[in-house]
């Protein structure tokens, strides 16, 4: 028999980027955009941005299992937040279920971003720092995919 356990924990990470909140949004809703700084070249995106809407990345780390984030988008507000609730499954086992609000504010020329993620992990199969880590790559990612696009211009 498996072991059983819950872990509840939240972080909040804060970003500034030196892009109006109509840019850092953007990247959020523009499937090409999103895919570029939160998928990666190797998985599979797919991004229905709207509420009701759902995104699922899929890919996989040097041989390891499928693992499929997946959410459900609840509230957008254009340029100010979003909400969604996701799911982390490693194969076909679920890992973690969690709610996230992602917060645009103007911070004097750029934007502030503030992410804030409640997370429910499930049985040792991903640590809340794990996830705090991750979601920090992602960010760093979107700055790189903003500068990306300010020196195309």
């Amino acid at each position: 028999m498996t072991d059983r356990s819950v872990t509840h924990a939240t972080f909040s990470l804060e970003r500034i980027y030196q892009v109006s909140p109509a840019r850092v949004f953007s990247a959020w809703a523009d499937p090409n955009a999103k895919a570029r700084w939160f998928a990666g070249p190797a998985a599979e995106h797919e991004l229905d941005f709207r509420v009701g809407g759902r995104e699922v990345n899929r890919g996989r780390h040097e041989g390891g299992p499928v693992l499929t984030f997946e959410s459900l988008y609840h509230d957008i507000v254009a340029e100010q937040r979003i909400v969604y609730a996701s799911t982390l499954h490693t194969g076909e086992t679920l890992a973690t279920v969690s709610l996230t609000t992602v917060e645009f504010s103007p911070s004097g020329d750029g934007t502030r971003l503030l992410l804030t993620e409640q997370g429910t992990f499930l049985d040792g199969r991903e640590e809340p720092a794990w996830r705090e880590q991750g979601t920090s790559d992602w960010l760093a990612a979107l700055d790189a995919e903003l500068l990306r696009t300010i020196e195309e211009e």
